[in-house]
């Protein structure tokens, strides 16, 4: 790790962190925190990869049903009108609807294939905007003097990554230069989390492997073909498992970093909460790693 302590880390002139962990558990709304004092730059993977990496792709699905309207149809081909997503830090809608669902494309869903192709555009955007984390790190004190850096990374990190791999570039890459951090969940949370989704589900990203495997089975366990799957029904199913199969990879990728529970980030309230909670997770780290007498 990059801070060899507690007091290290409390001493350091620039502390660096990647957050990472289930979507839902206060990553974004710390990295809000941290934010909002002006001395901690927020850099958060999923705005880049909706604005950088994919902002061509969900413009280009808005046009592309904008030109099934006759009336919108006649503005756009004489350029006439102006058609592009509104992404911010809070809001990552344009991205998930691009994404989308697998299904029925009566009931809102896309054909597998399709589906398919939208998750590994995705894919390699995540990876890229992931290796981007150095570039703002040294552009938050290079242009904007901030001295502070987290990297609000996605809850999909663990699905481009190998985490089990030493030599793995993107978390080679994020462990040289930040301190990486799972905020870890319990199983309280996942059931929460779990339940939240079903209320609303929502487009995510999942492994290519995983989501072969998924399919399948689920279309087996109902007797369904492709075009029959109901899209909202089938990543319900797939959510819960989905946590299930993250979990050992986020743990593996703490390996790297330390952990904290959702519990205590629930708990800060301002940023030297922050700094004493990263504190005390550093040592504790080391506790655990001294050999027993």
């Amino acid at each position: 790790m990059i801070y060899s302590s507690g007091s290290d880390w409390r001493q350091a002139p620039n502390r660096r962190v990647v957050l990472f962990g289930m979507s839902g558990l206060g990553k974004t709304h710390l990295s809000n925190l941290l934010r909002g004092t002006g001395a901690w730059f927020h850099y958060s993977v999923d705005y880049r990869i909706g604005t950088r990496y994919m902002g061509e792709f969900i413009a280009d699905n808005f046009k592309r049903e904008a030109m099934k309207v006759p009336f919108l149809r006649d503005l756009l081909l004489s350029d006439s009108v102006y058609i592009g997503s509104n992404i911010t830090f809070d809001n990552l809608a344009p991205l998930s609807t691009y994404l989308g669902k697998p299904g029925s494309p009566s009931r809102g869903g896309l054909p597998f294939d399709d589906y398919c192709l939208r998750q590994n555009q995705h894919r390699r955007a995540e990876i890229a905007s992931l290796l981007d984390t150095r570039h703002f790190m040294d552009r938050a004190v290079d242009i904007y003097g901030i001295p502070h850096f987290v990297c609000d990374s996605g809850g999909s990190i663990c699905e481009v990554v190998d985490p089990e791999d030493p030599d793995d570039p993107v978390l080679a890459a994020l462990s040289r230069d930040l301190l990486m951090v799972w905020i870890k969940g319990s199983d309280a949370h996942t059931a929460e989390l779990v339940r939240r989704f079903d209320r609303a589900p929502k487009p995510m990203y999942y492994q290519p492997q995983f989501l072969e495997r998924a399919w399948i089975a689920y279309r087996v366990e109902n007797g369904l073909q492709g075009d029959e799957v109901n899209p909202d029904d089938f990543i319900r199913w797939t959510y819960a498992r989905a946590l299930a199969h993250r979990q050992p990879r986020y743990a593996a990728m703490a390996r790297r970093g330390v952990t904290v529970t959702a519990e205590e980030v629930a708990a800060i309230r301002a940023p030297e909460d922050f700094t004493d909670l990263i504190a005390r997770a550093i040592d504790r780290k080391d506790l655990s790693e001294c050999p027993s007498p």
